[in-house]
């Protein structure tokens, strides 16, 4: 397993200038294109930025036309400084705390870079065209936006006063690709011990939970074990956002969409899983549990659709039964409902954390839920992996390869 050390917060940079000392173009030539496209209403393609610049008797060969207009593209519609963090493969989270400090997460923990705006404005103004782009409103009026860009990247801005900091962002990554069981153990997140209990879990059809803090790869797992289900199986998946990728042939996505600015139109995760049990689903996936949703899941998993699954933010596995709990008594239901109901839709929980300091994710333990003499319902550990890649069976491992070995 790779281990990566935690790398130290680099000195603040100087103020970000529009483009490199280096570069050829002066902030004045830029200033003069932007103008001319704003004037003109022309959309800010390449080719419409190259033909600016040539209408600004700029006189520079096709390479250095090229190479501009990507710049300038990315200043003006595209994440501006940002652009090279996004364009690389392993990051997934780019966050922005005021001009001054950008992050990066690459799946070794946080990372500060070089790169600074010039003042707090030109952070505003790429949070506001990012959130233009998504079709949203950013403003003194709606000072915070949650929303997905085209190609799925996730955005949350917030704007000052209620960042008393400056300007923040945060993007969200979509996976680039599919990881197979495989690739999670070349990354250390899963051991080849897990694996056969992690197949056997999908292919006899329990329903289960991928659970985890945010950042510890429940997406990722989830996608994986997704890929494992039988070729004849039709998929449901059900999210906020486009982010599970399995490897399958017959994937159906619905996707949820916020309300607009009358507050009319939005269509909420519990909509999407009520429509997805009439689109007749062999699996029914719900991307992120986290509302009244629930209700809707756990009443699916008791009529009849066996292998369902999702994920849950928890703190331990322990903790995943209060968390139904709570979710599902916010939603209407009594306690002693909500545990009859989740005693008999949901077998087990795969529980994922990230280390200290070095950020890698790992699978911690995988638990039966199971009920007690009091009608309540808790996790019993089956297997726990430790830190050193370890595997210890606990009390519910004999039951939990009865319910996988029938």
């Amino acid at each position: 397993m790779i281990q990566h050390p935690t790398t130290p917060s680099p000195p603040e940079a100087p103020a970000r200038q529009p483009f490199p000392s280096s570069s050829p173009i002066s902030p004045e030539l830029v200033e003069a294109v932007r103008v001319r496209l704003a004037r003109t209403g022309t959309e800010p393609t390449a080719a419409q930025v190259a033909l600016a610049l040539r209408a600004e008797k700029s006189v520079y060969g096709d390479a250095e036309i090229l190479a501009i207009a990507r710049a300038l593209c990315a200043d003006l519609i595209g994440a501006g400084p940002l652009e090279p963090l996004l364009a690389r493969p392993d990051v997934t989270d780019v966050l922005v705390n005021g001009p001054r400090e950008v992050w990066t997460d690459d799946g070794a923990g946080l990372h500060r870079t070089p790169i600074t705006f010039s003042d707090d404005g030109s952070v505003r103004r790429l949070a506001q065209r990012l959130a233009t782009a998504a079709g949203r409103r950013l403003d003194d009026a709606s000072p915070y936006v949650d929303a997905r860009l085209p190609g799925g990247v996730r955005l949350h801005a917030v704007l000052p006063p209620v960042a008393s900091g400056g300007t923040c962002i945060s993007l969200r990554l979509p996976p680039r690709r599919a990881f197979t069981l495989n690739d999670l153990v070349t990354a250390g997140t899963i051991t080849q011990a897990a694996i056969p209990v992690l197949t056997a879990m999908v292919t006899s059809r329990l329903a289960f939970l991928v659970t985890g803090g945010t950042g510890t790869g429940k997406t990722t797992l989830l996608s994986a074990l997704l890929s494992l289900a039988d070729p004849t199986d039709r998929l449901l998946l059900v999210e906020d956002s486009a982010e599970l990728r399995p490897l399958h042939p017959h994937v159906v996505r619905l996707e949820t969409r916020p309300a607009n600015l009358e507050g009319a139109g939005g269509v909420s995760l519990r909509d999407l899983v009520r429509q997805a049990l009439r689109m007749r689903p062999d699996r029914l996936v719900v991307g992120e549990v986290r509302g009244p949703e629930v209700v809707d899941l756990l009443a699916a998993l008791n009529t009849g659709h066996e292998g369902g699954c999702g994920t849950l933010h928890a703190n331990t596995a322990a903790d995943v039964p209060p968390r139904l709990e709570a979710l599902g008594c916010a939603a209407g239901l009594s306690r002693e409902a909500v545990h009859s109901q989740l005693a008999a839709a949901l077998d087990a929980v795969i529980h994922l954390t990230r280390g200290r300091p070095d950020g890698r994710r790992r699978i911690a333990e995988i638990c039966l839920l199971s009920r007690t003499p009091t009608g309540l319902v808790e996790s019993i550990p089956a297997l726990t992996f430790d830190p050193q890649g370890h595997t210890h069976t606990g009390p519910g491992y004999v039951a939990l390869t009865r319910r996988t070995h029938p």
